[in-house]
C-alpha cells in the first residue's frame, strides 16, 4: 500500500489520522510542521498522499503546497487539506495552490478512509 505523509502541528490528530491509516493498512510518514515536511521530502521521501493541515507555526498549509508543487518529481502528488478552516476563500487559495482535496475536521474515520480511497483506488 501506498505511504501517506500527514502533516499536522497537533499530536492529537497525527495520532488520530495514524491510528486510523494505519489500521486500512496504509504506511504512514509524518511531520508536526511545514518545514519538517519539506525537509523530509527534499531527503527523498515519495509519498503516495499527503495530508496537511492549513493552521500550523511558521510554513502554513497553502505554503506547503505551493512548495510542494515545484519540487521535482512530486507535482503531481494528491494533496489532501484537512483541517478546522471551512471558509470558502480559504478553500478557493488551497484550490490555487492545486491541493487536490479538502476535509473539514472532525473528519469522521468513514469519511476520511472513502476520500483516501478516492484519491488511492489502488492503495
Amino acid at each position: 500500500m501506498s505511504t501517506i505523509f500527514l502533516i499536522d502541528d497537533s499530536a492529537t490528530i497525527l495520532m488520530s489520522m495514524e491510528t486510523i491509516l494505519g489500521k486500512a493498512g496504509y504506511g504512514i510518514a509524518k511531520a508536526s510542521s511545514g518545514e519538517d515536511a519539506v525537509a523530509q521530502l527534499e531527503k527523498g521521501l515519495k509519498p503516495g498522499l499527503i495530508i496537511t493541515d492549513i493552521h500550523m507555526p511558521g510554513m502554513n498549509g497553502i505554503e506547503l503546497i505551493r512548495k510542494v508543487r515545484v519540487m521535482a518529481g512530486l507535482q503531481f502528488i494528491p494533496i489532501l487539506v484537512v483541517t478546522t478552516e471551512s471558509q470558502q476563500s480559504k478553500r478557493d487559495e488551497a484550490r490555487a495552490a492545486k491541493a487536490t482535496g479538502w476535509l473539514v475536521k472532525p473528519v469522521q474515520p468513514d469519511d476520511l478512509l472513502r476520500v483516501v480511497k478516492q484519491i488511492l483506488p489502488n492503495g
